[in-house]
């Protein structure tokens, strides 16, 4: 969040993920659309970071007793998008590797929804000065 800053400036997640360089690029020219690798623009950290923070959806989705305890004080519709996220983003990471994807295009394709959980948590979050 220190990195990506004030969230409001994005109205949707797709636009954080375009900063976040997480989008393919794109060739057009008339009727043909041609899509490339990842633009990787914005800042490199936190698009890191996501990428990162990719890798631990291998493991089944459980909530232990660390997180628990870290999560106690936040509002409940704040822990059932991170729920969400953690089945759906698992599920996806496991459906993608079976697939037979390469691990890099897995793990950027986790952290490009994870950065769409991360937006809309938010927004959910109220601001503190």
């Amino acid at each position: 969040m220190a990195e990506i800053g004030d969230m409001t400036r994005f109205e949707n997640p797709r636009q954080l993920m375009a900063w976040l360089g997480l989008v393919p690029s794109e060739h057009s020219s008339g009727s043909t659309t041609r899509r490339g690798r990842l633009t990787k623009t914005g800042n490199a950290l936190a698009r890191t970071m996501l990428v990162e923070a990719g890798w631990s959806y291998r493991h089944p989705p459980k909530e232990g007793q660390p997180y628990l305890k870290r999560s106690a004080h936040l509002l409940q519709e704040i822990k059932d998008i991170g729920w969400k996220a953690q089945t759906r983003l698992c599920k996806r990471f496991r459906h993608l590797s079976n697939t037979g994807k390469p691990q890099p295009r897995v793990l950027a394709a986790i952290a490009r929804e994870l950065a769409g959980f991360v937006w809309d948590i938010a927004r959910k979050t109220p601001l503190t000065a």
